[in-house]
């Protein structure tokens, strides 16, 4: 027996390889900022901006010139315009919002617009929900925030609202929601198994991060597997459309058993870590970036991700067009 035979030449390699990449699997976050005169480079994340409006429209066209699957938009609104609810998310007028109507109003339908459906840009404390007075997190409290904001956000023309605080029965609070305010159409990416990451470091510099303290209290805990499945079974029963686990490349173990037992689309997320990880070392000339990157994304699809949000997506749909 001789498996090197199927390694032998390029095209016998890309012949049989199980895995693929297409523009089609990668979904582009962006960032847009209020408050900017011209795109502000991220220190800890090389290559990525803070979006103004305009230049945010101008990106988003491009990204879908190129082939991308998908776009998530994350608002950063002015350090005085933050409060203790987040009062920001839910406003026409606030920065996401107004970033969404733009997008649709350009782009239509010709890509799947998605939204940040979260509160901790929006909150002075940067936690993900409404603080009580003792400083903990109230589950219920922020559930109809979340429903506020889902509608919001509808209504300036998300396609698909990605809840990402990891509230106990923020799927089913958002979807009721929504129904009754005529969405029924409007899609929900549940964030299914969110870690409580330190790969999440680079990504609050790209929002601004007001946070106080940590969020181990409603983020999942690295150190557990098979509660994996207790949330999605949740999400599932609750009206998810599609489930993510995030981060992607340290939970592909987690990202496996999810898109073995999902009944609806899988994706996973490369996190601002992941990618500053592997940005640094190429920039230090440690590894070959194109090859990394790829090799990246494809160890993510070949985990079982039906779609991959990574801050290269537009930049690799180039590469693969």
């Amino acid at each position: 027996m001789r498996p090197r035979r199927l390694r032998s030449t390029s095209a016998i390699r890309r012949l049989v390889a199980q895995t693929d990449v297409e523009p089609r699997h990668l979904v582009l976050p962006m960032f847009v900022a209020d408050g900017l005169t011209e795109p502000k480079p991220i220190d800890s994340m090389p290559g990525v901006v803070q979006h103004t409006m305009d230049s945010l429209r101008q990106a988003a066209q491009a990204a879908v010139a190129a082939g991308v699957g998908g776009l998530m938009l994350f608002g950063v609104p002015r350090a005085e315009d933050k409060d203790d609810i987040g009062s920001g998310a839910d406003s026409a007028d606030g920065v996401l919002n107004r970033a969404l109507a733009a997008v649709r109003a350009d782009l239509g339908d010709d890509t799947v617009l998605m939204a940040d459906t979260c509160l901790d840009e929006f909150t002075d404390h940067g936690h993900c929900g409404v603080v009580d007075d003792q400083g903990r997190v109230d589950n219920d409290a922020t559930l109809s925030r979340y429903a506020a904001m889902a509608v919001a956000q509808a209504r300036a023309g998300a396609h698909v609202l990605g809840p990402s605080g990891m509230m106990d029965g923020q799927i089913a609070a958002i979807r009721a929601a929504l129904d009754s305010a005529g969405y029924p159409d409007t899609a929900l990416l549940a964030y299914t198994a969110k870690y409580a990451s330190a790969f999440y470091g680079p990504f609050r510099d790209a929002v601004d991060s007001s946070l106080e303290g940590d969020r181990r209290t409603y983020q999942q805990d690295p150190a557990n597997r098979a509660e994996a499945m207790r949330e999605l079974e949740l999400d599932l029963a609750e009206g998810a459309d599609l489930v993510m686990v995030k981060p992607a490349m340290g939970y592909l173990d987690v990202l496996t058993d999810v898109a073995a037992n999902s009944t609806v689309p899988v994706a996973a997320y490369q996190v601002s870590g992941e990618y500053s990880m592997i940005s640094a070392a190429a920039q230090r000339g440690w590894i070959d970036r194109r090859g990394a990157i790829l090799e990246s994304l494809t160890s993510i699809r070949r985990a079982g991700a039906s779609i991959v949000l990574t801050y290269w997506a537009a930049e690799v749909a180039e590469w693969l067009r």
